[in-house]
């Protein structure tokens, strides 16, 4: 007896798997001291893509660890409340939520001070990937960050992988380098093998050097492109992004906005390109699509909060500042 039509259907669009922490995120200009008004919200980059893109239609889910504390809880409710399947998070009772304390110690620098090491994020294992999640997916994305966590995320990392490559799910690489996390010469080692096991590459331009060496944008794209991946997208900030894809050159402007928070803004041009790549749109319409998101995102405080809904993606096309 055959299956129902919706037997080969994907479980989620995109799985993506990694470290999430809680956020301590100062209010106001300068140092923290006693009193000070601050907010507490969440961020990480895998999570911050899942929910852009569930904002954006998509169905996401996210595999981690997180504290059985106040903490963890506060973020897989929210994650939950964001359409984000989180029914393969583990809690962990041994170990708590990691931490971040956020402030921005001038007007234009922002200081960020991670309490991770050791913690529930740094433990996930081979063994918390589901495969029957992953090889169901139609993307299963990852960042450079989770395997410079401890030796079993960069197992889980590979696992992932693994898994998908057998199952011809497409996988989706942000380099994500965080110099606090190990060096460049390690990362560069670590994160060129991933390029080479990678479908969609995203990257920084030092972040591109660390792999490939010094270059123009066009040059990074290309070496990168040259290691496997049939899309390398380097994102260059407020000038919008270039990308080699399927051996051709594609660039795309950055928004004109007001800058009020810089951090998340390359989750969300991921989560914004990924989800056109879904939408089977070209090339040049899924960096516009990526420009757009990161644009809401650096216009909004917070690592996600400001990521747009599809009902808001034309609301950046008009000249008019009040929506009527």
């Amino acid at each position: 007896m055959t299956g129902s039509s919706t037997d080969a259907q994907p479980t989620v669009d995109v799985v993506t798997l990694g470290e999430t922490m809680a956020l301590v995120a100062a209010t106001t200009t300068g140092s923290f001291t006693v009193g000070a008004p601050s907010r507490i919200s969440f961020g990480g980059a895998e999570t911050n893509v899942a929910i852009g893109l569930s904002r954006l239609g998509h169905a996401t889910a996210w595999i981690g660890r997180l504290g059985a504390d106040p903490l963890g809880q506060l973020v897989n409710d929210a994650l939950r409340g964001e359409g984000v399947d989180v029914s393969r998070v583990r809690l962990e009772t041994e170990v708590p939520t990691g931490l971040m304390l956020r402030e921005h110690r001038t007007a234009d620098r922002v200081r960020v001070s991670y309490y991770r090491r050791g913690l529930a994020g740094s433990r996930l294992a081979p063994e918390d990937v589901d495969a029957e999640l992953v090889q169901s997916a139609r993307c299963l994305h990852l960042s450079g960050i989770t395997p410079a966590l401890s030796p079993s995320a960069k197992a889980a990392v590979h696992r992932a992988v693994e898994l998908a490559r057998a199952a011809g799910v497409l996988v989706s690489f942000d380099l994500n380098y965080r110099a606090a996390l190990w060096s460049p010469a390690e990362a560069g080692a670590a994160m060129g093998a991933l390029v080479e096991q990678s479908d969609v590459v995203y990257a920084g331009e030092e972040e591109a050097t660390l792999v490939v060496g010094e270059g123009s944008p066009d040059h990074l794209a290309k070496e990168l492109a040259a290691r496997g991946p049939s899309e390398v997208i380097l994102k260059l900030g407020a000038a919008g992004a270039y990308a080699v894809i399927d051996g051709a050159a594609v660039s795309s402007p950055g928004l004109a906005v007001s800058l009020i928070d810089p951090v998340g803004a390359g989750d969300a041009f991921v989560a914004g390109y990924l989800s056109a790549r879904l939408d089977g749109l070209a090339p040049a319409e899924r960096l516009r699509r990526g420009n757009v998101c990161g644009a809401f995102a650096v216009s909004v405080s917070g690592d996600w909060e400001g990521l747009p809904r599809r009902s808001e993606l034309a609301t950046l096309d008009g000249t008019e500042n009040v929506a009527r």
